[in-house]
């Protein structure tokens, strides 16, 4: 029995093992060998590391130097010029100075509208009883005063002569009327009953012929500039009331003196825009 034992104890360990161990070893320097002689694509690691990396949310530690501190909208949007020569030897300065110019425009028209205003006030003092009868009415609109001078007070029927009795009346209206009023108009307007007669073709002759002889007198008892005076014929198509009855048709019977002031408004206007003109010239010299 002690035989048994003593065999089986010197048998060991299989002799295949030593075999395959041999054979893992051999393996193992192979692939060693392998790996030695290879070589690495580094573009191809780092967009694997990349696409790795964002997939699985990888997040880098950064050291932080300073406070953090708050964001500027400024220092976002606006950054500081960068200065540049100047391609000519001399600098010069401009300005757009149109604001200003605007302004006195603006000054100036206000003061014209309030001398507009104190115009026709005198007015309707000076004729004071002729506005109560109704013979003329005044207004104002913007910078210009109209005088409604009334047919039935002025005017026989088909008429373009001006009846004595109303001449001082428009003594009274040139009394206050002078070369500093500014441009003046005189419109006739006629109603729409259509006339015919040997001496007035339509109503566009009648309204005319009134403008003229409302204009004549102005020009002989006023300090007027013939050139500053304007006379048209409008018949019966500016009316002030509808044609739809006797006391509306009356209201449509007149000549109207407009008085137009502010001349120097639209100079200065002009000068504005001159001024704004060559300034933008200016800038675009600098700038080429």
């Amino acid at each position: 029995m002690s035989e048994a034992v003593e065999k089986k104890e010197s048998k060991g360990v299989p002799a295949w093992v030593m075999t395959f161990a041999d054979l893992m070893t051999l393996l193992m320097c192979f692939f060693v060998l392998l790996l030695a002689f290879s070589e690495m694509d580094v573009a191809k690691f780092k967009q694997l590391s990349g696409s790795m990396k964002d997939a699985f949310g990888v997040q880098a530690e950064v050291e932080v130097r300073t406070i953090p501190k708050g964001t500027s909208v400024v220092a976002q949007e606006f950054s500081p010029g960068k200065p540049e020569p100047t391609p000519i030897n001399v600098v010069r300065q401009f300005t757009i100075d149109s604001n200003r110019n605007t302004l006195d425009a603006l000054d100036r028209e206000i003061k014209e509208i309030e001398e507009t205003r104190e115009h026709a006030r005198r007015l309707r003092l000076a004729l004071k009883e002729e506005v109560e009868n109704g013979y003329v009415s005044i207004q104002t609109e913007g910078m210009k005063v109209i005088v409604h001078i009334m047919e039935k007070a002025s005017f026989d029927s088909g008429v373009a002569d001006l009846r004595p009795d109303f001449v001082p009346v428009l003594d009274k209206i040139a009394g206050l009327i002078d070369k500093d009023s500014g441009d003046i108009t005189v419109s006739g307007h006629t109603d729409d009953v259509p006339i015919a007669t040997d001496r007035y073709r339509s109503n566009w002759d009648l309204s005319t012929s009134r403008a003229v002889s409302v204009a004549h007198e102005l020009l002989r008892r006023a300090d007027l500039d013939p050139a500053n005076v304007m006379v048209t014929g409008h018949a019966d198509t500016r009316p002030r009331a509808p044609n739809d009855s006797a006391e509306n048709r009356a209201k449509n019977r007149r000549v109207d003196i407009s008085i137009v002031r502010g001349k120097e408004i639209d100079k200065i206007r002009s000068m504005s825009l001159t001024a704004a003109r060559g300034d933008a010239e200016a800038s675009e010299d600098l700038e080429q």
